[in-house]
């Protein structure tokens, strides 16, 4: 079932009202029906049966009908753009399950699903340290073969896409602004750069919406739900990024962040998060070893582990061929009986000798290989 071009632009219409939270949106979909049927009600009939102010249902209403959405998909499709609708085809089945997923994207670009995103965030207020720590994770990452993913806002944000840019790999910006208008000004060479190199710039809001400060916070919930974890590189302790962290943390998704200076303002949100449980990273391995298994076939992470095999401690016979059978990946206590030929009780008593040397760890059942 496909949608028809009259409620495409109802849609759109009624999209354009950032100031109705989304499941505001579902909910009175569900009460009319469609888009278009919304449209027809006046403002007393969707302050009734939606619940909502009368003044809102006003503003809405005149923010519907004062949206050209015709001419939205028109200027979209010029730029070489498109526009998905939620449920049905290009919409990125990742949003799907989080909280107020948007009624449409507007998607300029490729939004590949398959890639392994990784979510990178931080100040707007970047530090000589922060500028360092996030162009050598980011470029570690996307040379790995990781899709990056953050708002296009200056600061880390900057760096990050642009570390992805100059290797020419793909990067997936989510901005809050409309995808005609770039902001802040001076990216609009890096938001060309992600779009020649496969990224994509991507956005909830009508194509010339505006920078304004509420649009930020809410594409932070966009930002963690099209990556497989987040990782905050700065920010101070009301940061922006940390929005990312806790809407990231409400989808169920990993929360890593890079320790800073203690008398470091914009590394006292970063801090935080690791002592309340955030794990910290080091370097891009950490953040390689934090994504789910099933993401890591298909990286290119020989030269981030080179290093670590060259520094591995003495071994003995059997812990090496342990080691050889755990691989690159996790594996369970049978699988690593299987292939050595050890039985339960032995193995057991070499795994505990090996986690107690730090050679290798245990998460979820699964032994993997510690760095060095």
């Amino acid at each position: 079932m496909s949608l028809s071009y009259e409620e495409k632009l109802a849609l759109l219409k009624i999209n354009s009202f950032s100031y109705l939270r989304a499941d505001w949106l579902e909910s009175l979909l569900g009460i009319f029906g469609s888009a278009r049927e919304i449209l027809k009600q006046n403002a007393a009939a969707l302050s009734e049966e939606g619940k909502i102010s009368l003044k809102t249902a006003e503003h809405f209403l005149k923010a519907a009908a004062s949206l050209d959405a015709a001419r939205e998909m028109e200027r979209t499709q010029k730029t070489g753009g498109s526009i998905v609708f939620k449920g049905y085809e290009g919409y990125p089945g990742a949003l799907l399950d989080i909280k107020e997923p948007p009624l449409a994207l507007y998607i300029r670009g490729k939004l590949d699903e398959a890639a392994v995103s990784v979510a990178m965030v931080g100040t707007r207020k970047i530090t000589p340290y922060g500028r360092r720590a996030a162009a050598r994770l980011a470029e570690d990452l996307a040379l790995s073969g990781v899709t990056l993913v953050s708002g296009l806002a200056r600061g880390v944000d900057s760096i990050v896409h642009a570390s992805a840019v100059k290797n020419g790999r793909p990067t997936w910006a989510l901005i809050g602004t409309g995808i005609g208008r770039i902001y802040p000004p001076e990216n609009r060479e890096l938001a060309l750069g992600i779009l020649e190199n496969g990224g994509a710039i991507i956005s909830e809001l009508p194509y010339d919406a505006p920078p304004l400060a509420a649009h930020f916070p809410r594409r932070n919930r966009l930002i963690a739900g099209l990556s497989k974890l987040v990782v905050v590189v700065e920010g101070e302790g009301k940061s922006g990024a940390l929005i990312t962290a806790k809407m990231a943390l409400e989808q169920g998704l990993d929360v890593l962040a890079v320790p800073g200076p203690i008398d470091s303002p914009q590394s006292e949100g970063t801090n935080r998060l690791i002592r309340e449980g955030a794990a910290m990273v080091m370097d891009a391995r950490d953040i390689i070893d934090a994504l789910p298994l099933q993401f890591k076939a298909g990286l290119n992470t020989a030269k981030l582990y080179s290093q670590e095999q060259s520094k591995l401690p003495d071994l003995d016979e059997r812990e090496a061929k342990i080691l050889a059978a755990i691989g690159d990946g996790g594996k369970s206590v049978d699988d690593i009986a299987l292939e050595t030929g050890h039985d339960i009780a032995e193995l057991s008593g070499l795994l505990f000798n090996m986690e107690i040397n730090n050679i290798i760890y245990c998460k979820a059942g699964l032994y993997a290989r510690n760095k060095f």
